[in-house]
């Protein structure tokens, strides 16, 4: 579940939708769920078997992995822990228009409608503020330790956010021009398969399930050795792909049901409007539809998906703090606040160039960054670990692996196909 917590958050609730919607909706699902089964599984795997086995940072645990080339193992781990900062820069913002949405309904029904015009319209003011407050608390976590509180924030709390989803979903297939969502979403229109498309369907696995960023070798390293890691695998990436599917199943139904209301989502062209803030147009179109019910469930729903970012950031924020207190001897609490400001910092720039920024980094991190040092891990998994290794690691918590199929299929899987298959849509 801590795992599960970490991979679910605004990549399957403001990523996914918001990429479903720009790419023709059902093909581009099908696209993605090939890719989290093909590639993204496979790979998970691989990163969580590295970080249990080195039980530490990720530079340490590649390290463990190939001895023979230490400096090589360490420049691995500093492009992860680069990818992983670059990203969580531009979550942040997008964690913070959370806030925004979050306090915004609840100010203006209490007469403060200027404060939440504020906080729901769009400038660099806001931004950054909220940028801030988010980045500070998700510092303020990472300062005390976080192995106990994700996992328990994670346990309790996904299943709420699962059930509101499933009540969202019944609520919004109820409304005018939903059908006309459901059909885009799930009935598949090939004329919008492209290259460009292939690629943004691997890039949002990677990002939806944190990999290539070392997020799952920390978690990885925190497993227990009884633990049946192929198993562990596959139910994250299962409740993630679930959560990411239930998330479109809401948000391209509730995307006609606002433009059958009158909000303008597609342009004369066809274009997909304001892709980057979709979600917070869609939304809270959506709860207004409500009454006096739509202001409780979306302060509810706002909540729940501040914790799913805050439980995601965390993670983000644990790889390079993690691997500057055990590689240069520092105090987490010195450590979290100087990496969380070079962090803040950034995003702030982002934050004054939005409109040359903002995508350019999401573009360079999810889907260039993260698949290529996905591939580089499986390398190293499948070519540079000796496979006994890779076998006694797996099989302390999966006794019987050696007769079961996932072993005859999966090294040989890691160290050809997965490669394979990523050079092949890069350069398709």
């Amino acid at each position: 579940m801590a795992a599960a917590g970490s991979a679910v958050g605004l990549g399957n609730i403001w990523g996914f939708p918001t990429q479903a919607a720009s790419n023709g909706g059902a093909v581009f699902l099908l696209v993605y769920l090939l890719m989290v089964f093909a590639l993204a599984y496979p790979l998970l795997v691989a990163e969580l078997t590295i970080g249990r086995y080195g039980s530490a940072n990720p530079i340490k645990s590649l390290r463990a992995v190939w001895p023979q080339q230490r400096g090589v193992a360490a420049v691995l781990g500093v492009a992860g822990m680069i990818a992983v900062s670059m990203i969580l820069s531009f979550y942040a913002i997008v964690a913070g228009w959370l806030f925004g949405f979050l306090v915004g309904p609840v100010l203006e029904a209490i007469g403060m409608v200027s404060a939440a015009e504020w906080l729901e319209s769009f400038s660099a003011s806001r931004n950054l503020s909220l940028m801030i407050i988010f980045m500070v608390l998700t510092i303020l976590v990472v300062r005390n330790g976080v192995a106990d509180g994700i996992e328990r924030w994670s346990t309790r709390l996904m299943p709420v956010l699962l059930g509101l989803f499933v009540v969202m979903v019944a609520y919004i297939l109820t409304q005018d021009g939903a059908i006309d969502g459901l059909k885009m979403y799930l009935v598949p229109d090939f004329s919008h398969m492209s290259p460009e498309l292939v690629v943004s369907a691997m890039g949002q696995a990677f990002f939806s399930l944190s990999l290539g960023v070392c997020s799952m070798m920390v978690y990885g390293s925190y497993i227990k050795k009884d633990v049946n890691l192929p198993k562990t695998a596959a139910q994250v990436a299962m409740l993630d792909t679930s959560v990411a599917f239930i998330a479109g199943l809401l948000i391209l139904p509730a995307m006609f049901v606002a433009q059958h209301n009158g909000v303008e989502i597609y342009s004369d062209t066809g274009a997909l409007l304001s892709s980057d803030t979709l979600v917070f147009s869609v939304l809270p179109a959506m709860f207004d539809t409500m009454g006096a019910a739509g202001l409780f469930i979306g302060v509810l729903f706002f909540v729940l998906m501040v914790i799913a970012a805050l439980t995601s950031s965390i993670s983000m924020l644990e790889v390079p703090v993690a691997c500057a207190t055990e590689e240069l001897q520092q105090d987490r609490k010195i450590a979290v606040w100087w990496i969380g400001g070079l962090i803040t910092l950034f995003s702030g720039i982002i934050v004054f160039n939005f409109g040359d920024m903002f995508g350019l980094v999401i573009s360079l991190t999810t889907e260039y960054a993260q698949p290529i040092l996905g591939m580089l891990f499986a390398l190293l998994v499948g070519w540079v670990w000796k496979r006994d290794k890779v076998l006694e690691e797996i099989k302390q918590g999966y006794p019987e692996l050696e007769q079961g199929l996932f072993w005859k299929i999966w090294p040989w899987y890691v160290r050809v196909v997965c490669p394979l298959l990523m050079l092949f849509v890069f350069f398709a």
